[in-house]
C-alpha cells in the first residue's frame, strides 16, 4: 500500500505520495486586454500572479488506492487544498483549488490494478 504524503491535503484529507518528479507550476493569468500591438509590441494585463498547479502521477494503484483518491474529489467543485510552500524549508500553505478532470487505465480487472492516473490540481 502507499504511503501519504501528509503534505498535501484535500479537505484535511492526505494525497498518496505521488510517484516521482512531481511538477509544481506557477503561472500568470492574463487579462483580455493581452496581446500584441500592431507594431509587435506585447501589452500585459495581468489578472492574477502565479497561480498555483501542481500535477500528480501514479504508474499504479490498487481499486482501494484508486477509489480513495477519487472519492477525495467526488462532489466537490472546489475544496481546500493545502501544499508545502516554495521555499518555505517545511511551512504549508492553504488554497482554494480544483481538479476537473483525471486519466486512468484500467490495467487489470480480475485483480483491480490500475495504471498512471494522472490529474491536475488548479488554485482557484
Amino acid at each position: 500500500m502507499r504511503a501519504f504524503a501528509e503534505f498535501y491535503l484535500v479537505d484535511g484529507r492526505p494525497l498518496y505520495a505521488p510517484d516521482a518528479d512531481q511538477q509544481v507550476r506557477f503561472e500568470d493569468l492574463d487579462g483580455p486586454d493581452t496581446g500584441r500591438d500592431e507594431t509587435g509590441f506585447m501589452h500585459r494585463c495581468i489578472v492574477r500572479e502565479k497561480v498555483g498547479k501542481w500535477s500528480f502521477a501514479y504508474a499504479q494503484l490498487t481499486e482501494e488506492e484508486y477509489r480513495y483518491l477519487t472519492g477525495l474529489f467526488a462532489g466537490r467543485g472546489t475544496f481546500a487544498f493545502t501544499y508545502p510552500a516554495p521555499g518555505g524549508a517545511g511551512a504549508l500553505r492553504t488554497t482554494t483549488a480544483y481538479m476537473s478532470g483525471y486519466s486512468v487505465a484500467w490495467h487489470h480487472a480480475r485483480r483491480g490494478v490500475w495504471h498512471d492516473m494522472k490529474f491536475d490540481i488548479i488554485e482557484c
